[in-house]
C-alpha cells in the first residue's frame, strides 16, 4: 500500500479488506474498534452482545467494502452507520428488559478525560449508579457515544436518526443529571480534604511548639 498500515488513509484499508490481506484487516479493525464498539454498547447496553455486533459490522464492512462510496461520507460514517443498524436489530430480536443501573455503569466504566467520567469510572458509587440508572434509555445513549467515545451531536444525531436539536438536547440533558449527582460528592471530598489538612496543620504547630519548650 506504500504508507505503513497505521498511517493510510481510511479508503486505502477498506480498499485492501477485499484482497484477503490479514495485517490490513487487522490495521482496519485496529483503527475502529473503540468506535464500533461504542456505537454497539450504547444501543444494546450489553457487553457480550455488543462484542458480537462489533464483530459482525466488521465482518460485513469486509464482504461489502467495494460498495462504499466516499460520496455519501466517510468510511468512519459508513462503518457507524453499520453498526448502529446491527445493534438495532440485535435489540430488537431480544425480549424487552429493563434498564439495570449496573449495566449503565458498564458502559460508563471507561478511563476518560473529564472529571465526571474520571468520577464513573474510579468510584462508581451507588449514588451514580441510581442517578445513571433513572436516565431514559435515549440520554444514557447519548451519554455514552458522546461523552464517552468522543462523537459529535451531529454523529449522534445521523446515528440515531433525531434532528440535531434533539441529539444535542439529550447530551446536555444526561450530563446535567450526572453532574448534578457529583457536586454533593465532590463538595464532601473536598471538606474532608481540608478538614485532614487542617489536622496535619494543626498537628504539626503542637509538635513544633514541643519541640521550642
Amino acid at each position: 500500500m506504500g504508507l505503513p498500515l497505521g498511517r493510510a488513509a481510511d479508503e486505502a484499508l477498506l480498499a485492501g479488506l477485499s484482497t484477503g490481506d490479514p495485517e490490513i484487516a487487522v490495521a482496519f479493525v485496529r483503527r475502529f474498534q473503540r468506535t464500533v464498539f461504542g456505537v454497539a454498547i450504547a444501543v444494546v447496553s450489553d457487553p457480550q452482545l455488543a462484542e458480537d455486533v462489533a464483530q459482525q459490522t466488521f465482518e460485513r464492512a469486509w464482504r461489502h467494502a467495494q460498495v462504499y462510496d466516499p460520496r455519501r461520507g466517510s468510511v468512519k460514517t459508513w462503518l457507524t452507520t453499520i453498526a448502529h443498524n446491527l445493534a438495532i436489530d440485535a435489540v430488537r430480536a431480544r425480549r424487552p428488559t429493563p434498564v439495570d443501573p449496573e449495566d449503565l455503569t458498564t458502559l460508563v466504566d471507561i478511563v476518560t478525560e473529564t472529571p465526571e467520567q474520571r468520577a464513573i469510572s474510579g468510584e462508581a458509587s451507588e449514588r451514580l449508579r441510581s442517578a445513571l440508572g433513572t436516565l431514559p434509555r435515549e440520554q444514557a445513549r447519548a451519554l455514552v457515544m458522546a461523552g464517552i467515545y468522543g462523537m459529535t451531536a451531529r454523529q449522534v444525531a445521523e446515528l440515531e436518526q433525531i434532528p440535531l436539536g434533539t441529539a444535542k438536547t439529550r447530551i446536555r440533558a444526561a450530563m446535567g443529571k450526572l453532574r448534578t449527582t457529583l457536586e454533593p460528592e465532590r463538595a464532601e471530598r473536598a471538606e474532608r480534604t481540608e478538614r485532614a489538612e487542617r489536622a496535619e496543620r494543626t498537628e504539626t504547630e503542637r509538635t513544633e511548639r514541643a519541640d521550642h519548650e
